[in-house]
């Protein structure tokens, strides 16, 4: 895998603060697809993957915050990751372009 190919992650946050919280989710909204409340999956090069993370830690309280990023495969495969629910079932949100 070269530093050239993306990566899935499924990015979770637990943030104290509602002001950070809000700034939290409007990054992460610009990375990645909003499955839950607090959980994006993003498919992001290292490279974008280390501007978020740098990003984030202008933001997050490394005392009261904490961020999860879980592997989940490389893009290229086959649909690798799966998403198992109870209850309402997962429905994969649709890739919308959003221009800012």
């Amino acid at each position: 895998m070269t530093t050239h190919s993306k990566r899935v992650w499924l990015v979770c946050y637990d943030i104290a603060n509602d002001k950070r919280l809000r700034k939290v989710y409007k990054l992460c909204r610009g990375y990645g697809e909003h499955l839950q409340y607090s959980v994006f999956r993003c498919v992001l090069s290292d490279l974008r993957l280390a501007e978020m993370k740098a990003r984030l830690l202008d933001v997050v309280d490394e005392r009261q915050d904490q961020v999860m990023f879980a592997f989940l495969g490389t893009s290229d495969a086959d649909r690798a990751w799966r998403i198992d629910t109870i209850g309402i079932p997962f429905d994969d949100p649709e890739r919308v372009v959003r221009v800012v």
